[in-house]
């Protein structure tokens, strides 16, 4: 089979390049989820068409399309797939990214079992076996893919918000990167698409004062007793000159996603402020020549204790609405380094 010849040098006088979304992943981790987002975003959707047909839609959508395609599609083929994404991004009008939706194999037995569906792989056998060789035929798509969604522990509000934030701007042309902030606790787990793990147990620790424990870090007192530790301000700052060197090299080498976990035991306090901080230092970095990044923050154990936290704070959403309006401040900034975003 002929190799795709070279893309085309783009036209600086061309318009925006038309986004084009390729969803797909492991039957019962979200695809569908994923796709009825874009659609409610304004994406032209298709779900499962033969793949002979995916380029004809693509390139005659007058919008952004969002295609989603798993193994149930008529003709389902990886390498024809991933060979049509390859034809995709020599498309200058088009700017093609693959998503990939999974989830534990535990996670999908338990959806499977709640739901009593078959799977599309043993539509006669167990769902385990279905689960597995659907997991070995879609390897190659999850090695290529440029967004990895993990939706074993991600409730569906936070699936919708990731979605929104990466693929909302439909009319700028947005090709930079997408940097995702995210505080833990790690006795819960790392994120798992946190692509550098910071630990800040190492902090003094606001738990052990009774008055600063029902609080988060996203309060003043809490805050000033984090910020009071003398390893407090070097750490950020040598964090803060360790992303400045990282982050752009990434968008040099087509990364679209850059996952910064910071931890602490319980995921309230110290790993909290220490998300707020960073995060309004990359926004403040604003090279000229740079793409801009977006910068997107979440709180992993406050998203999940939201009705305790926003009580305990006398009814003020310390845990979503100061977050969301942070974020979308942040969103259009830049990152230091030269850096030129390519497709991976």
């Amino acid at each position: 089979m002929p190799e795709p010849k070279p893309a085309p040098e783009p036209d600086p006088a061309a318009p925006p390049a038309r986004r084009v979304v390729l969803i797909t992943g492991l039957s019962g981790a979200g695809r569908a989820s994923i796709l009825h987002v874009l659609e409610d975003l304004g994406y032209e959707a298709v779900d499962n068409p033969p793949l002979p047909l995916i380029e004809e839609l693509v390139t005659r959508a007058d919008r952004p399309a969002a295609i989603g395609i798993d193994s149930r599609s008529r003709g389902f083929d990886v390498p024809a797939l991933l060979l049509i994404l390859q034809r995709l991004r020599l498309n200058p009008s088009l700017r093609p990214e693959l998503i990939f939706a999974r989830a534990d194999e535990g996670v999908l037995i338990r959806r499977y079992t709640e739901t009593r569906r078959r799977h599309p792989l043993a539509p006669s056998g167990r769902v385990i076996d279905g689960i597995r060789a659907e997991s070995t035929l879609m390897a190659p798509l999850h090695d290529a893919a440029d967004l990895v969604i993990d939706t074993s522990d991600l409730p569906l509000p936070q699936l919708r918000a990731m979605v929104e934030t990466r693929f909302g701007n439909t009319d700028t042309g947005f090709a930079g990167m997408t940097i995702s902030l995210t505080s833990f606790a790690y006795p819960r787990g790392l994120p798992r698409d946190a692509d550098l793990v910071f630990d800040v147990r190492f902090l003094r620790n606001p738990h052990y004062d009774p008055i600063l424990r029902p609080g988060t870090g996203l309060d003043a007192p809490v805050a000033a007793f984090v910020e009071a530790d003398p390893a407090f301000q070097p750490f950020l700052d040598k964090v803060t000159d360790l992303l400045s060197l990282l982050l752009p090299r990434f968008v040099e080498e087509g990364k679209k996603y850059a996952g910064v976990a910071i931890g602490c035991t319980g995921g309230r306090h110290r790993s909290v402020h220490v998300v707020q901080t960073l995060a309004r230092r990359l926004a403040q970095m604003q090279p000229e020549g740079a793409p801009a990044c977006r910068i997107t923050v979440n709180h992993r154990e406050l998203t999940r204790e939201q009705p305790k936290i926003s009580g305990s704070t006398g009814g003020r959403d310390e845990s979503g609405g100061q977050l969301e309006q942070f974020a979308n401040g942040a969103r259009a900034s830049g990152l230091s380094g030269p850096a030129q975003a390519q497709e991976a």
